[in-house]
């Protein structure tokens, strides 16, 4: 494989002064900031969880954040439910490559009240309302099936509004952890944690 070396010279230093105390309020600037200068898909993050003891990785879309963590939505019965279920233990990583940015974030991961998940499936295209209700994700199916399937809810829910299904909701993940990386010239990246302790945050840097 050739060697693809990258170095990384758009941002000036990061110093631990320069950062807010707060880590939600961390994410939104470096958040704003990615979503402002184009970084494509900027609300995609890698949600990593553990099945026994085997780390399993995919991206999800960031839909919702408030002071108390990371919402997306699911299938309650695909893979990455079935993992939660076991160990709620999870982490998510964001990484802007425009801005030569990562944000990684750990913590435990909660279902959404119903109420919740009921509020933002309305907010869904009507084909991505069907999709929830067609798809069993994660399990074996063929191209044909899936439109059948398709097709098959689509005339159930014809000239009615789709009702969020059981099997489809939320979940929000409560940090203890947050990572900020900025990429630096010979790989002397900065990088700075929040680590959750006592209901505030400890803030240090550590190496590259």
């Amino acid at each position: 494989m050739e060697a693809q070396r990258l170095d990384y010279q758009k941002n000036e230093g990061l110093e631990i002064t320069n950062l807010i105390e707060n880590p939600f309020e961390q994410f939104l600037l470096w958040f704003g900031f990615a979503v402002q200068t184009d970084a494509h898909n900027a609300n995609a993050m890698a949600l990593s969880t553990i099945h026994n003891n085997k780390p399993s990785s995919r991206i999800v879309l960031l839909k919702e954040l408030d002071a108390t963590g990371f919402t997306f939505y699911t299938n309650y019965n695909s893979h990455k439910s079935n993992e939660i279920s076991e160990n709620k233990y999870a982490s998510l990583l964001f990484f802007w490559k425009e801005n030569e940015r990562q944000i990684r974030i750990e913590g435990t991961l909660e279902k959404v009240s119903e109420s919740a998940s009921d509020e933002y499936f309305k907010t869904r295209p009507r084909e991505s309302q069907i999709g929830a209700w067609a798809s069993p994700q994660s399990t074996p199916i063929t191209r044909e099936e899936l439109q059948k399937r398709v097709a098959e809810f689509s005339e159930m829910f014809e000239g009615k509004e789709v009702p969020r299904p059981q099997h489809w909701g939320g979940f929000r993940l409560l940090p203890e952890k947050f990572e900020f990386w900025q990429g630096r010239a010979s790989r002397l990246h900065d990088r700075f944690v929040f680590e959750k302790k006592n209901n505030s945050w400890d803030i240090y840097r550590i190496a590259p």
